[in-house]
């Protein structure tokens, strides 16, 4: 079924639109791009996989909230508290669809499976 993700940012209660995102393959500490993106204005990217493409495995996405604060305008200490939020995930049923959405602000993340 596929990969999505969704970002939004908790300090101003919107989408993150404009953020930039990088999608990796892993293994062990070894780490393959896949690709990178930018979120839509809903903050969304998806499918990051065609159905059928996904394969079990283990993955991570590097969203790069550092930068997507200071171009809206957030004034922040250098270096800022997050940068690059690495969020590392296993796919155990690739028919499934995994959906990974993030919640941040410059302090703070969290994350979950969606659906």
């Amino acid at each position: 079924m596929g990969l999505s993700t969704h970002v939004l940012d908790t300090m101003h209660g919107a989408p993150a639109a404009g953020m930039a995102v990088a999608l990796y393959t892993t293994q062990g500490e070894q780490a393959q791009l896949v690709r990178h993106f930018v979120l839509n204005a809903d903050g969304r990217c998806g499918p990051l996989y065609a159905d059928g493409a996904l394969r079990a495995g283990t993955y991570r996405l590097v969203f790069d909230v550092g930068a997507y604060f200071d171009a809206r305008g957030v004034v922040l200490p250098k270096p800022s508290f997050l940068d690059k939020v690495s969020l590392d995930f296993g796919v155990a049923d690739p028919a499934a669809h995994y959906h990974v959405p993030l919640l941040v602000s410059p302090w703070s993340y969290s994350t979950y499976r969606g659906s």
